[in-house]
């Protein structure tokens, strides 16, 4: 499990594919501390366990799977990645529940820069937008952020001046694609909703007039 808030950037040192997934190598400093073999990091919202580790990178093996539904399927050399450690029992929870198991690609449209802040909007698939609400929680990039407007498919979050300067949000270009995981309590509440045995009688309307939804 991870928070969503970024501890540093890494600068992919290498991309390798071979015939089982790939291989990638991370640039950092900050994540390697008390970083063990078999360990988990986030590298732009992806769970990854770590296979190798030197004085200045660490290294993961990435699945077939991981390569058709994230954004490393087009990894190259000196990207900047986000980066996050596995959450502790004593860490602070800063920003939300994030399991780093990333749902769909989203691509970015367009950035505005609102004094010191900036408004990102993103187009992500149509079947994920039943997740995604109004102020609720959404991962991109590895990121904790909150949603400022939704339009269709169309998600504009707000970010703040230290985010922006301190993630891979900054480098992107419109077309870019980004990794989402949108907010884990949503599917299980549709998981709850849409059981033949929902014996809890817990309905929308329930939710809605408890403030859940």
């Amino acid at each position: 499990m991870f928070t969503g808030i970024i501890e540093e950037t890494g600068i992919v040192k290498s991309f390798t594919k071979d015939t089982n997934g790939a291989t990638i190598c991370i640039e950092c400093t900050t994540v390697l501390k008390d970083t063990k073999l078999g360990d988990s990091i986030a590298i732009n919202g992806v769970c990854q366990t770590v296979t190798e580790i030197t004085n200045n990178s660490f290294c993961a093996r990435i699945s077939d799977e991981t390569l058709n539904i994230t954004t490393f399927k087009d990894a190259k050399n000196g990207d900047i990645v986000n980066l996050e450690r596995a959450l502790t029992l004593s860490s602070r929870l800063g920003g939300h529940i994030v399991s780093g198991h990333v749902d769909c690609k989203g691509e970015f449209i367009s950035a505005e820069k609102l004094s010191d802040f900036y408004n990102l909007t993103f187009r992500i698939p149509q079947e994920q937008t039943k997740y995604v609400v109004y102020k609720g929680s959404i991962t991109i990039n590895g990121i904790s952020l909150t949603v400022a407007k939704i339009e269709n498919n169309y998600i504009t979050l707000a970010i703040i001046p230290h985010t922006y300067a301190n993630t891979n949000l900054k480098t992107l270009k419109s077309g870019d694609f980004v990794n989402i995981e949108t907010d884990i309590l949503g599917k299980y509440v549709e998981k709850i909703l849409s059981a033949n045995d929902n014996s809890s009688n817990i309905s929308m309307k329930f939710l809605q007039e408890n403030g859940f939804v």
